[in-house]
C-alpha cells in the first residue's frame, strides 16, 4: 500500500496512553477470564464502526504478548443497509494492510422494503461464519461491549422473562464457529473517548431501521434508570456475567 495514504488512516496502536493501557488491560482480563482464544487463528466481525475497530486494534496489540502470536483476519459485510454502510471498503482495507491483517469483503442482500434487525442479523452473521471458515478460523470476535450486554439483559428480562445477557464465549454448534466477546468489560464511553483520541469515531450506522430499534430504545431506558441508579449499567452487565458464569459451572 502507498505509504503516504497510511500516514492518513487511523492507527491505534502501543505505546498507550493512559486510557489505552486500561482498555487492554479490561480486554487481556476477560481473555484470559473467559479462555476466548483456544486458536492463533482468529475472525473478527469488522463493520467500520468505533467498536468493531477498537476490537481489532486491542486483538492486534496483545498478539504475541502474553498469547500466541495471531494470525487474523478481519470480515466485513457491505451492502446498503448493513450495520456500519457508508463506510469505504478501501478505507478498512488500508487500515487492514497497514496492521498486517487479511481483509476479506462480503455483500449483504438486504432490501428496504423487508428490513428488519433479526433477518438482517442472521444473514450477516451467516455471511461472516462462512467466510471465517473459509480462512480456516474457527472463533469469531464480534465488538459486543458492556453496555450492549446490559442493554440486552434487559431486553430480555423484560420482552422474555429470561435472565440472560449476552456470554463472553458461545459455541455456535450448527456453524461449527465459536463466538468471542473481548470487549465484554468496557464501556461504551471508554471506547468513544479511545475511538476520538485515535481519530476513529467518524463512522455510524446508516441503518433506517436500527435507528428506531428495541436495542435503541432499550439504551434511552436504561439513561432513565441511571438518573435514580447511577450505576445501573455497569450493575446490569456484571450481574449478567456472574449469573452466566455461575449457569456454566452447573453444567
Amino acid at each position: 500500500m502507498n505509504k503516504k495514504l497510511n500516514i492518513h488512516l487511523p492507527i491505534a496502536r502501543p505505546p498507550w496512553s493512559g486510557l489505552g493501557h486500561r482498555l487492554e488491560s479490561m480486554f487481556r482480563k476477560a481473555l484470559y477470564e473467559f479462555e476466548l482464544l483456544n486458536s492463533n487463528k482468529v475472525a473478527v466481525a469488522l463493520s467500520g464502526g468505533k467498536d468493531s475497530l477498537a476490537l481489532l486494534y486491542l486483538l492486534k496489540a496483545v498478539s504475541g504478548k502474553g498469547f500466541p502470536t495471531l494470525e487474523i483476519t478481519a470480515i466485513h459485510v457491505g451492502g446498503p443497509f448493513s450495520c456500519g454502510a457508508g463506510v469505504s471498503e478501501t478505507f478498512l482495507k488500508g487500515i487492514c494492510d497497514a496492521l498486517g491483517v487479511e481483509f476479506i469483503s462480503c455483500e449483504s442482500k438486504q432490501k428496504r422494503e423487508t428490513l428488519e434487525c433479526y433477518s438482517c442479523s442472521r444473514e450477516r452473521r451467516t455471511l461472516i461464519f462462512e467466510a471465517a471458515k473459509k480462512f480456516g478460523a474457527e472463533t469469531v470476535a464480534f465488538g459486543h461491549h458492556r453496555d450492549d450486554n446490559a442493554q440486552t439483559l434487559l431486553m430480555n428480562l423484560l420482552h422474555k422473562g429470561e435472565f440472560a445477557g449476552m456470554l463472553p464465549k458461545v459455541p455456535m454448534h450448527d456453524y461449527g464457529i465459536t463466538i468471542i466477546r473481548p470487549l465484554i468489560f468496557i464501556s461504551e464511553n471508554e471506547i468513544r473517548e479511545f475511538s476520538m483520541m485515535y481519530g476513529f469515531a467518524r463512522t455510524l450506522c446508516q441503518c433506517p431501521v436500527g435507528q428506531n430499534s428495541m436495542r435503541k430504545k432499550t439504551n434511552g431506558l436504561i439513561a432513565d434508570i441511571e438518573r435514580i441508579f447511577p450505576h445501573a449499567r455497569q450493575n446490569l452487565g456484571s450481574a449478567s456475567l456472574l449469573y452466566g458464569s455461575q449457569k456454566a459451572l452447573k453444567k
